[in-house]
Parts: C-alpha cells; sequence; structure tokens
C-alpha cells in the first residue's frame, strides 16, 4: 500500500535547476521524482546533500531532452541508467526506473521498468525508499514514512537478500543507524549484518574507508561501533584491536570543546595505540598519505604528553606544530581513562592558543661566518643550535644566542675531531 505526505517548505524543490530538470523530464507521458537521501533529509529537516532523481524516462530520451535544452549530460552509468545532467555547475544522477532481474554482489542484471513501487523495493532501507514528485508530494511504497517518523533504520523486504545484494549495505546500516536512528538496532537487519560479515572480504578497501569515515562523524558512532564489535564486525574492517571505551572518551572530549566530530581523531581513538596500528588502520581502509601521516603523529609516544610542565609541553609543541600537537594530545587525554584530569588536559590543548611558536633565529649564515661550507655538516650544526635554543627556553637575546652558536659550533667541532 503506497502512502502519501506532502513536503513543506523545500524552495531547492520548486525553483532553481531541480526544478528545471523535474520539468524537463516530466512531459510526453514521462514522470520524474527526486528520490532517497534528499527525500529523507528534506523530511528531517536537514539540507538535501546530493539529489537524485529517478524517472520513467529511458536513458536515451533523457540525453536527448538535455541536449535539446543545451543541458550538458555525462553517460556515468548509462548501461544501468543513469545518465549526470549538469545544470548551473550543479550535477544530478538521474536514472531510469528499474527492477532487478538477477542480482550478484555489487552487479545486477537490470530491466528498466515504469512502475515505481518496484524501484523502490529494490533500494537498501526503507527511509532511503522515499519519492517527491514536482508538486511536493511524498510517495512511500515502502514503510519509509513511519520507519522515519521512529527514526528506525530498516533493510526493505528480506535483510538477508539485501545484504548480498551488496555487502557494503552492512555498513551502511551501521552508518545510517548511527546517523539517523534512535534506540535500538533493528535486530532483523542486525542479525543479517552479523550473518553475512564474511562478505566484508569482497569489498574493496576504497569503500570501506569511504563508509566508515562517514560513520565515525554520525551522532551515534559509538553506538554503533560497539555494536559491530560486539558482532565480530570490526575485527575484519580494522584487522586489529578496536576501542570503544578510547572512543567514547574522544567523542566527550569533542562535546565538552565544542569541536565538530573529526573522522581521524575518532578512528584514532577507536584504532591506534601505536604507530604500527596507524600503518595497518591506513593500509586497511585505502587512507590518503596525509592521513596515514596524522594517525602515525598521534600514536607516536601519546602517552609521553601526560603530566608535562609548560617548557616542556612548549618544546613538544615546537616540534610537531598547532595540528599535530592537538591531535596527539587529544588521543592522549582519551586514552588518560576514568579520573583523567580535565583542566590538565583542556590548559595542554590551549596552549596553541596561548603561545604562538616562536621562529629559530639562529640561520644558515651564522654558521657560514663560522668556517661552515654549504653542506650536511651545516645542516648539523644547525639542528645542534636549534636543540640548544629549545632546551634553553627560546631565547632572542643576542648575546645569548651568539652562545648558543659558538657551543654549537665547538661540539660539532669536537664530535668530528675538526
Amino acid at each position: 500500500m503506497t502512502e502519501t505526505a506532502t513536503l513543506h517548505d523545500a524552495p531547492w524543490l520548486t525553483a532553481g535547476p531541480v526544478a528545471r530538470v523535474l520539468g524537463l523530464l516530466n512531459a510526453g507521458g514521462e514522470e520524474a521524482r527526486v528520490v532517497g537521501g534528499a527525500v529523507r533529509n528534506a523530511l528531517l529537516g536537514l539540507p538535501p546533500g546530493d539529489i537524485d532523481i529517478a524517472t520513467t524516462a529511458v536513458p536515451e530520451e533523457v540525453v536527448r531532452r538535455a541536449q535539446a535544452a543545451r543541458i550538458r549530460s555525462v553517460p556515468t552509468g548509462i548501461a544501468y541508467g543513469t545518465v549526470t545532467l549538469v545544470v548551473e555547475s550543479q550535477p544530478f544522477e538521474v536514472t531510469t526506473l528499474r527492477e532487478d532481474v538477477e542480482t550478484f554482489g555489487r552487479k545486477a542484471t537490470v530491466a528498466f521498468g515504469r512502475d515505481w513501487a518496484r524501484d523502490a523495493e529494490r533500494r537498501d532501507f526503507t527511509i532511503n525508499g522515499l519519492s517527491v514528485d514536482a508538486a511536493g508530494t511524498v510517495h512511500d511504497h515502502v514503510g519509509g514514512l513511519a520507519d522515519l517518523a521512529r527514526r528506525w533504520v530498516r533493510f526493505i523486504g528480506d535483510p538477508d537478500r539485501r545484504i548480498a545484494e551488496d555487502f557494503l549495505r552492512i555498513l551502511r546500516f551501521f552508518r545510517f543507524s548511527a546517523a539517523y536512528g534512535e534506540g535500538h538496532l533493528d535486530r532483523e537487519g542486525y542479525l543479517a549484518c552479523v550473518r553475512g560479515r564474511d562478505g566484508l572480504s569482497l569489498l574493496s578497501a576504497e569503500r570501506i574507508g569511504m563508509e566508515m569515515r562517514k560513520l565515525l562523524v554520525a551522532d551515534r558512532a559509538l553506538d554503533a561501533a560497539v555494536a559491530m564489535r560486539d558482532g565480530g564486525l570490526l575485527l575484519p574492517i580494522l584487522i586489529g584491536v578496536a576501542y570503544p571505551a578510547t572512543l567514547a572518551a574522544m567523542t566527550e572530549i569533542e562535546r565538552r570543546r565544542a569541536g565538530a566530530p573529526d573522522a581521524m581523531l575518532r578512528l584514532g581513538a577507536l584504532a591506534v595505540a601505536v604507530t604500527e596500528d596507524a600503518r595497518r588502520v591506513g593500509a586497511r581502509l585505502k587512507l590518503t598519505n596525509a592521513e596515514i601521516r596524522r594517525l602515525d603523529s598521534m600514536g607516536h609516544r601519546w602517552w609521553r604528553l601526560a603530566g608535562m610542565d609548560e617548557a616542556t609541553a612548549r618544546r613538544r609543541l615546537y616540534r610537531l606544530g598547532p595540528a599535530r600537537f592537538r591531535d596527539r594530545a587529544m588521543l592522549a587525554w582519551a586514552r588518560a581513562g576514568q579520573g583523567a584530569d580535565a583542566g590538565y588536559w583542556s590548559n595542554l590543548l590551549a596552549l596553541p592558543d596561548r603561545w604562538p611558536i616562536p621562529t629559530f633565529p639562529l640561520k644558515a649564515a651564522d654558521f657560514i661566518a663560522r668556517g661552515f661550507a654549504e653542506g650536511p655538516a651545516l645542516g648539523h650544526v644547525l639542528s645542534l643550535a636549534e636543540d640548544a635554543w629549545l632546551a634553553a627556553g627560546f631565547p632572542d637575546a643576542p648575546e645569548t644566542l651568539t652562545t648558543i652558536a659558538d657551543q654549537a659550533a665547538a661540539r660539532f667541532a669536537r664530535d668530528h675531531k675538526l
């Protein structure tokens, strides 16, 4: 049975690029609607995000109409009925209604159709199976309106079948539950995910990494992580031990500091205790080199940040820079456990704001004047001088800097028997 509702206060639907695309396709006996996440988000009062459109028109007709209207079309997935239309620099994936003839993992044999209910039934979750037409009428063929009202993430039809069609839906189940759900996870869906967990090995690292980034910044990421651990799902994803308690502490620290959720900070809390963990997780999730370096820095002797005096903290900040210093301090605080001194850690995290990092005042010219030629020796003596400058508390008095330079040059000469 089809349920309907009215979408109010959605100007993006009735004007601008979306209205133009719908108007283009709603003619000559064809119909088009916005489908999926944009409808779900609009009903929840959230920004629509990416806007996908479904239509009864076949791909060739979509392209023909776009060309006639001088709209750029890109055949991004034309074998599966998808054409991307670009209107005012905004891309819209337009997909012809489909029915699955045969499914096997990510690959499927599909036939184009004109039945909106059949098209909705092949999607993943009921809250993603909604569509809205140009007049603002929301069409629900799968019970999505009721599930959205109670913030319930539920597979459409048989959960095992939906998962077998695409094992990434296991991660999407937890991600959408974390982002939009309330209360307990849907039991049938959860058990189906546990039964299908071996299918995660068939997914590419890139796709797993992309889902985990999104999952970790969701409101209920901790609940999802605990459920995944209990169901034996985190081990094949992370290939290592997971630390939900540290993730819980990290989310609380973010809340205390009024900071936005940070996927890499949360991933570090969940999976990184030492630098070896960072490299393993980075490879498993196909993280970027910058993300791996960030996790690696977080995990590098984070425990040494506990109980530092101000002078030591300043030297650590100088060496790490503000971003890496804050990351490592956040992880160290999260791992400090029950009874952590919030005042100490808050003060440490505020150090980059209250103490501008000074620039090392000695230059290569200072040592060239002392007889050093350009090359490795010059770099070495500069490092010696910088270490001495840090140990002295970042002095800027000329006479002190002269002494530091002289002593560094003398030490180098002594060590190398010059």
